[in-house]
């Protein structure tokens, strides 16, 4: 693919993104310029800037969209704020590969008011480009690996179109094996126990209860020590 060419993605129209600063957050536009190919941009509803309402309504594929994730970094008694950029079909990992990368003892995601404060940009327009220089940019190989790449473009007016190597190329950058995981289906509710059945039946593993239990069933009840199961 061309990267001098205008892309074709879903029903958007794209442009030099140096043509259209005020769709920009200015940290943004102000990144543009070290770019080694150019960035595109489509203007969109704000309303429709979350990744899920994006790909349904302009029919941008999920495959090329990436989430930039702000993540907080805790260790030594200091906080420090990083990005982790994977593609739109995975979560970052991290608790576990983003928190020993950074040597942390504890990574969560950055509170809402922070990142927005911190980076100058949207919350949920939140790009690479145009980071402060002290945030480490961790890049699925995924997503440095394709030829363009949908992310947000500071504002949720807007998305950016970028190759996926100028992402990977950033100062703060660098490509992390294993990144993003696959996502994982939320586990389904187990279903209701029977009307007919009391409460800790299942607890008990005897089945149907009986109208009336007998004494000597009472007193195993109540003597059972609490962290007793029947597996």
């Amino acid at each position: 693919m061309d990267p001098w060419t205008a892309p074709r993605l879903g029903s958007l129209t794209w442009t030099p993104a140096a043509e259209r600063p005020e769709l920009l957050a200015a940290p943004v536009a102000a990144a543009l310029g070290g770019l080694a190919a150019p960035a595109w941009v489509a203007e969109i509803d704000a309303e429709l800037a979350d990744t899920a309402a994006f790909t349904e309504a302009y029919g941008v594929p999920l495959e090329v969209s990436a989430n930039c994730v702000v993540v907080a970094a805790r260790r030594a008694g200091q906080t420090e704020l990083a990005a982790c950029l994977v593609p739109a079909t995975t979560r970052a990992d991290v608790n576990g590969l983003v928190r020993r990368h950074l040597g942390a003892r504890k990574v969560s995601f950055a509170p809402q008011d922070v990142a927005v404060a911190e980076s100058g940009m949207e919350y949920g327009g939140i790009t690479p480009l145009g980071l402060p220089p002290s945030w480490p940019v961790l890049v699925d190989p995924a997503v440095a690996a394709a030829d363009l790449v949908v992310v947000g473009s500071g504002t949720r007016g807007s998305k950016l179109a970028v190759p996926g190597a100028v992402l990977a190329a950033l100062p703060a950058a660098e490509v992390l094996e294993g990144l993003g995981r696959p996502q994982v289906e939320a586990p389904r509710p187990a279903p209701a126990a029977p009307a007919d059945r009391a409460p800790d039946d299942r607890d008990v593993g005897w089945g149907e209860r009986p109208e009336e239990l007998s004494a000597a069933d009472r007193r195993y009840l109540e003597d059972r020590p609490p962290h007793w199961s029947s597996d």
